[in-house]
């Protein structure tokens, strides 16, 4: 059951994280309609996330739930990926970072609904529709800025060279996803790198933006090592809770 706890709080983790990134738009994005497009996908990935969270309290048995999780733990606990804790940047930035994550989480949610978790499949099924539609807004913004003015393209090349080195942790695996996929409960991510491969190489190419060719990747946050830049989040996300331990609303 430990396994399954990690592997439920890792995929929680990095939709609660980016799920606030998205969040820091409010007030600020540069359209209205935007402003409602972000916070829209921005509560879909916290409702994904307090459902993981959910079934990770329930099979830790320790009597954590979503709040506990999400708000009382530092930042050395948390096990989302590097990719989502980046800053909002730019514009540009944010989209590069939405394609990244969307490209991968729609096929693997699409995968860990054939999971052998009954709570796992379910969430998937739900995650995998709204997943669907995160990609293909970022992809359409992306395309719009790659393929618009000399500076729109500027800004997403430089967000995307940026970002890249991120995306290689989405197909890392240890032994505890080794172990639930010979089981049948997790998803091999290598599985689906073709098909994200495939996904945000149609993407750039419209938006007439090149992938970079260095292959080293940025590595840590699936074993807990993060950018400075969570610890930052984390003190504004959890300032209720940790000022006041068990406020509710």
């Amino acid at each position: 059951m430990a396994l399954l706890f990690d592997y439920a709080l890792r995929q929680a983790d990095s939709a609660l994280i980016l799920g606030h990134r998205l969040s820091e738009w409010i007030g600020h994005a540069p359209l209205l309609e935007e402003e409602l497009a972000l916070g829209n996908i921005a509560l879909d990935l916290i409702g994904e996330a307090r459902a993981l969270y959910a079934h990770a309290g329930t099979v830790e048995g320790k009597g954590r739930d979503e709040d506990a999780l999400a708000y009382r733990r530092d930042a050395g606990a948390f096990r989302n990926l590097l990719l989502v804790e980046q800053p909002n940047g730019d514009f540009a930035v944010t989209i590069i970072r939405q394609l990244l994550y969307s490209a991968f989480a729609h096929p693997f949610w699409r995968a860990l609904g054939q999971s052998r978790d009954a709570t796992l499949a379910a969430i998937a099924a739900k995650a995998e529709k709204e997943a669907a539609y995160h990609l293909r807004h970022a992809g359409e913004w992306l395309i719009r800025l790659g393929d618009g003015t000399a500076e729109s393209h500027r800004r997403a090349q430089a967000a995307l060279d940026e970002l890249w080195p991120y995306s290689g942790e989405l197909f890392e695996t240890d032994a505890v996803e080794l172990a639930l996929i010979a089981e049948g409960v997790a998803v091999d991510p290598a599985t689906l790198r073709p098909e994200w491969e495939r996904t945000v190489a149609a993407v750039l190419a419209e938006a007439t933006l090149a992938a970079p060719a260095g292959e080293w990747m940025q590595s840590g946050g699936r074993s807990g090592r993060h950018s400075e830049h969570l610890g930052h989040l984390l003190a504004t996300m959890q300032f209720l809770q940790r000022a006041y331990p068990g406020a509710v609303w």
